[in-house]
């Protein structure tokens, strides 16, 4: 439940910090350290920035599945401390359950919340809909195109309406038009759900297509480095990318990508 008197969908991160051991007696290596941000109701937050700069393992820690050495990631004034209905989580691989059908992959969190038949149906038809798969309910991934179980697997990631949706490099796998197709129905999908996103990209015209604001984080230890806000008006087109705004967003952008690496 929301904190009374907050927007719902805030995510704030506090003073984050993240190691993992070494093997075989190797240093550990911190990913995080001191990562602070906020994520306002509604809005959509671009993560960029080197490999290994800890942008996956920030959205584990935001989506409940890490927890932080110190630090908080709070939603609506309720810390995150485990998986949390309220936080969908889509990875860059679709992952699936190969025995399953798209119908029933979708579905599956709803089962496991105890939703009963007729009303895990009606869902199903809501948010097959929304992604675009009404005629592959019955298929099953084998028989899916990367494009459709990436689909599938946003689909799920939405079942349980979610105030925060989290998006790990979701299109990375997808040839150049497929995945600027993908970004445009990201926005219009984010249109109809409102819901609040962060996504991880390392391309940086599409964080700018789809993000109100782009987080560049510094080499690892992550951390923020700058933000950059995007002003290109909604609903966006792809020809917004070759306007002036968007190239000046991209060359301050880039700038704080190359002092962090001459930096590090």
């Amino acid at each position: 439940m929301s904190a009374p008197g907050l927007a719902t969908g805030r995510l704030v991160a506090d003073d984050l910090l993240v190691t993992f051991p070494g093997a075989g007696g190797a240093a550990s290596t911190v990913a995080l350290d001191g990562l602070g941000l906020a994520v306002e109701a509604g809005e959509v937050v671009a993560l960029i920035g080197p490999n290994g700069c800890g942008k996956s393992t920030f959205l584990r820690v935001a989506a409940g599945l890490l927890r932080p050495e110190r630090g908080s990631v709070v939603l609506d004034g309720v810390p995150v401390v485990e998986p949390d209905g309220r936080i969908g989580l889509v990875f860059q691989e679709p992952r699936l359950l190969p025995w399953r059908s798209v119908a029933d992959n979708v579905t599956y969190p709803l089962e496991l919340a105890g939703w009963p038949r007729e009303r895990r149906r009606a869902r199903l038809a809501q948010l097959l809909e929304l992604v675009g798969l009404e005629a592959a309910s019955a298929l099953r991934p084998a028989q899916l195109s990367g494009g459709m179980r990436q689909r599938a697997a946003l689909a799920r990631a939405l079942a349980l309406s979610p105030q925060v949706l989290l998006l790990d490099e979701p299109f990375s796998a997808l040839d150049a038009l497929t995945r600027e197709r993908f970004n445009l129905e990201l926005l219009r999908l984010h249109e109809r759900t409102g819901t609040t996103v962060v996504i991880v990209t390392h391309s940086i015209p599409e964080a700018i297509l789809v993000a109100d604001r782009v987080i560049v984080m510094t080499p690892r230890p992550g951390r923020v480095a700058a933000e950059v806000r995007i002003e290109a008006p909604k609903p966006r087109t792809l020809e917004q990318l070759d306007q002036a705004i968007v190239s000046r967003a991209a060359a301050e952008i880039r700038a704080h990508l190359e002092l962090g690496e001459a930096v590090a």
